[in-house]
């Protein structure tokens, strides 16, 4: 799956989905952003089942402000809505490939309960 630009309009319904989306927040530029950019793409293509979004920080300064982004790049995963990782640096592709597997694995119910209690 080709990776989907998300803009203040369209994050919040992305990422309140059910399922499994990635956004990359990032700046044209950003020296690690673009060393991370193939790999993000290339790891979209293996996991078409995962929604992989990019989010222009310069374009969207109010956005990334809204998400407390302080350092790009940064990767956040959400699962039905709940954002369940959060991390700023350049992650290699095993890196993020290990993020997907601990985030399909993750039981939706168990979270619901933390979040609930937080």
């Amino acid at each position: 799956m080709a990776t989907v630009d998300l803009t203040k309009e369209t994050f919040e319904k992305a990422i309140s989905e059910e399922g499994i989306v990635l956004v990359d927040f990032w700046a044209d530029w950003c020296g690690p952003c673009k060393r991370f950019a193939p790999t993000y793409k290339k790891v979209s293509e293996e996991h078409t089942d995962v929604v992989f979004g990019k989010v222009d920080t310069e374009a969207e300064q109010d956005l990334s402000r809204a998400a407390g982004i302080t350092s790009i790049p940064t990767v956040m995963a959400f699962r039905d809505g709940i954002l369940v990782f959060a991390q700023p640096g350049v992650l290699p592709e095993s890196g993020l490939k290990a993020v997907i597997e601990k985030v399909k694995g993750l039981d939706m119910n168990e979270v619901r309960k933390q979040v609930e209690t937080q």
